[in-house]
């Protein structure tokens, strides 16, 4: 139901992919003026065909979301610095805070930027990806730039409370440590496996439901994750290393027929997967 008073006058939403498209029909929804862009323009007709949103125009929205990949954001950020001065809130949705938090607080723009991070991915990518309410549950994690005013830290937190996300506060660089292990490694993990199936002549069809779940983000952006995966280098790398150890002491175990190490190494898995 649309709200007859909705908090925000306008958001402009750069990217119409699986967030930026769900952002903006969550937000149409409730009575927000919605503007878009995206590199495709197919994808703006399709959002201003179905009465979602407008094309994005001079008029300067309260809000902008940079809806793009992570080095894609960055550059936005940079080419837009001028014209985001008169937004009361700049915020992205990428899965690293780091660098676009710092290049933010360089071009100027530090206090009314506050990275945002909603958990909410699908391996699936596009307008046709997106869908109305994506975030309802969801966590979304706020990184504040560290000149961010509080008006613009209470814009973020107003923005996806109002798509039924739940937003949490998480230090830029604390973010991509947590974000590297939780997030990124899952995908490396999927798509090294995905790899090696194919190498052995393996089709996904052959696969049974646990070998399907296992590789369902190998589906996901390849573009996306590569620059999520430069851009988090150094969190990421030594998380890589540490699932690289794991398998070697896997494979160590089977050479060697030592099956008590392989059961304590399967058991110590299954514990962990088991704890929560």
């Amino acid at each position: 139901m649309a709200s007859a008073d909705p908090p925000f006058g306008s958001v402009a939403i750069l990217g119409l992919g699986l967030i930026g498209g769900s952002l903006a029909r969550d937000l149409a929804a409730r009575g927000v003026r919605v503007l878009v862009w995206d590199r495709d323009p197919a994808a703006v007709d399709l959002a201003v065909g179905q009465r979602i949103a407008e094309p994005l125009s001079d008029d300067a929205p309260e809000i902008v979301v940079l809806a793009v990949p992570v080095m894609a954001a960055c550059e936005l950020l940079d080419e837009l610095r001028d014209e985001l001065h008169g937004a009361r809130l700049v915020t992205d949705v990428g899965s690293t805070k780091g660098s676009i938090v710092a290049l933010a607080e360089k071009v100027g723009i530090g206090d009314r930027f506050v990275g945002s991070h909603p958990i909410a991915g699908d391996h699936r990518s596009g307008w046709a990806a997106s869908r109305a309410g994506l975030f309802a549950g969801a966590r979304v994690f706020l990184s504040p730039a560290p000149s961010a005013t509080e008006e613009a830290v209470g814009l973020a937190e107003r923005l996806w409370r109002m798509v039924d996300a739940r937003p949490e506060m998480l230090d830029a660089e604390e973010h991509d440590r947590r974000l590297a292990w939780s997030s990124h490694l899952p995908q490396l993990m999927a798509s090294a496996l995905g790899g090696a199936l194919a190498d052995a002549g393996v089709d996904r069809a052959e696969l049974g439901p646990g070998g399907r779940d296992v590789t369902r983000l190998a589906g996901s952006s390849p573009e996306m994750w590569a620059d999520i995966g430069i851009d988090n280098a150094g969190h990421l790398a030594p998380a890589l290393a540490a699932a690289e150890a794991r398998l070697r002491e896997l494979r160590l175990a089977l050479e060697a027929g030592d099956g008590a190490r392989l059961r304590q190494l399967l058991a110590e898995a299954r514990d962990w997967q088991g704890s929560s």
